[in-house]
């Protein structure tokens, strides 16, 4: 009975907590470009850069952008995990970490905890642009997740999977995940790919998955890999037209070397990232009406610098540091030196992608309720 108890408790404080942080809803102005691209780098503080650059002696694309600001980056939780940092950015709410242990049922790091919350690639679709990810990672990894489907937990690989299946996004490319299966997504209108020469012979009109087989987080010299850089630039390509794009694309290896303490990996996971960075800015500053934006969803192995000037990792979890915000072809975000939430950078691009409904924008979610019933009934048979 004590489980039960927990368990109801729990769902009233957590009920209670969605009510008190479900954002007061306010009609966006129009202030609207015709493309919004973010780069997310995953798990990349400021140090990154500055270690990066004082190590290998290179000058990064994103240190040129005019706005040069600072994300904060706590959830709900605290320390914030990809799923969490992933909903803030796409969302434009602060949320629980979706990885709380036998919590796992009340709260959900992808914008779907009591209720769903649209994120900006579904808000781009519903006025009549495209939308696309780009990730190093898996498909079912917490950050494209958090742009493309809406999950209470990041561990559910499957079901991840399967709902973009069933989404309406044109454009997802990621790292074969073993559970994207070809024909669930031929089913689904999609065009299924493993390589970057099989992408570049498709029809720009069809909607396009790609599980590739090789490696996306930098160029390594094997002939099956894609690197980043190379794939933001065909996705752009890809997703212009006269109605508008969004596009995200995620730098993961940033975040999965500093996990490890691997030095070099990062640095060259970093590099890459800052290559994807100057092909978005490029398009940008060709098109003249496209805005960049270049984060992270949090910082991974607390980087500092010692008294003897060196760089080096201190940990191999997430920290609190704020992380690099720069902006490109607008304004109205971030002030240089400024730090801002991280739910910010949601609310700011539906508003330029031109969404003049209410954004964060919730939905009620019974999968949610489905959940906390059967974990009660089970419970009650315990």
């Amino acid at each position: 009975m004590k489980r039960i108890y927990k368990l109801l408790v729990l769902t009233l404080a957590f009920l209670i907590t969605v009510s008190c942080i479900t954002p007061a809803f306010s009609i966006v102005l129009i202030d609207e470009v015709k493309n919004v691209i973010i780069m997310i780098g995953d798990g990349m503080g400021e140090n990154h850069l500055e270690w990066t650059k004082s190590e290998l002696g290179v000058e990064l694309e994103m240190d040129k952008l005019p706005y040069q600001g600072y994300s904060k980056t706590d959830s709900l939780s605290g320390l914030t995990d990809s799923a969490a940092g992933g909903t803030a950015l796409s969302c434009g709410l602060h949320c629980f970490n979706s990885n709380l242990g036998t919590l796992s049922v009340l709260i959900n790091g992808h914008g779907a905890i009591a209720f769903n919350y649209m994120n900006v690639s579904e808000a781009a679709l519903k006025i009549g642009k495209k939308a696309g990810i780009v990730t190093s990672d898996v498909n079912s990894g917490a950050t494209p997740a958090s742009f493309s489907v809406h999950t209470y937990k990041r561990e559910l690989t499957e079901e991840i999977t399967k709902q973009q299946a069933e989404c309406n996004l044109d454009l997802i490319w990621a790292a074969d995940n073993g559970v994207s299966d070809k024909k669930m997504f031929e089913d689904n209108g999609w065009t299924y790919s493993t390589t970057e020469d099989e992408l570049k012979e498709l029809d720009k009109n069809k909607r396009s998955f790609a599980a590739i087989k090789g490696n996306i987080f930098y160029d390594t010299g094997d002939e099956n890999d894609a690197p980043l850089s190379e794939l933001t630039a065909l996705a752009i390509e890809r997703l212009d037209n006269e109605s508008g794009f969004f596009l995200m694309v995620e730098g993961a290896h940033i975040d999965k070397n500093s996990h490890s303490n691997i030095k070099d990996g990062m640095m060259n996971s970093l590099v890459e990232f800052d290559k994807a960075v100057k092909c978005a800015v490029d398009f940008a500053k060709e098109d003249g009406n496209t805005i960049v934006i270049v984060t992270a969803d949090h910082e991974t192995g607390a980087i500092t610098k010692d008294e003897n000037g060196q760089y080096g990792f201190t940990s191999g979890d997430h920290s609190k540091a704020d992380v690099p915000l720069r902006l490109f072809g607008s304004d109205g975000l971030v002030k240089n030196g400024e730090h801002v939430a991280n739910k910010e950078v949601g609310k700011f691009i539906a508003k330029k992608l031109g969404y003049t409904e209410r954004f964060p924008v919730m939905t009620f979610n019974p999968d949610f309720f489905k959940e906390l019933f059967s974990a009660v009934i089970a419970s009650i048979k315990d």
